[in-house]
């Protein structure tokens, strides 16, 4: 293998893993359970599963590691996925939502395609950062009462 590709081998893992690293400090930043290490890994590891097969010489066979990347990455999201005795709305629904992003991230870098991944890690942070107060203000509901609010760490 020459060092351009092998350079543009190291490159594709390296914005993987960086994508994941992106999102699970936003995470981190949340005080969410998941963080920067799970994420970096699930970017790292999708870039670096989705690299071996090139869409040109084996387009096939990159859209089978896509798919099944994406289907299996659904089971590490469902585990995060919790609903605590007094509460009836799950928790983890965003965490397994990023996970997934992230894995579709590091697919994209994984595959060369650099602008994908790079601006669909901007849209995911800036989905992201915006917080429950957007959605109680567009759905015009005020506020819980500060008894009732859980700002402790938590899955989503």
């Amino acid at each position: 293998m020459g060092a351009a590709v092998e350079a543009e081998q190291l490159l594709r893992l390296v914005i993987g893993m960086a994508a994941g690293l992106v999102i699970g400090w936003q995470r981190t930043v949340r005080h969410k359970n998941v963080g920067i290490r799970t994420f970096g890994l699930v970017g790292l590891g999708t870039a670096a599963v989705s690299s071996l097969f090139s869409e040109t010489l084996h387009p096939d066979a990159a859209s089978r590691i896509v798919q099944g990347v994406l289907t299996g990455i659904g089971f590490l999201g469902a585990g995060l996925i919790i609903r605590r005795n007094n509460d009836l709305m799950p928790h983890g629904l965003t965490t397994a939502a990023a996970i997934w992003v992230t894995a579709a991230l590091g697919c994209a870098a994984g595959l060369g395609h650099w602008q994908v991944a790079g601006a669909a890690t901007v849209l995911a942070l800036v989905l992201l950062f915006l917080d429950h107060s957007v959605e109680r203000w567009v759905a015009g509901r005020p506020p819980p009462p500060k008894e009732l609010r859980d700002d402790g760490p938590k899955a989503d």
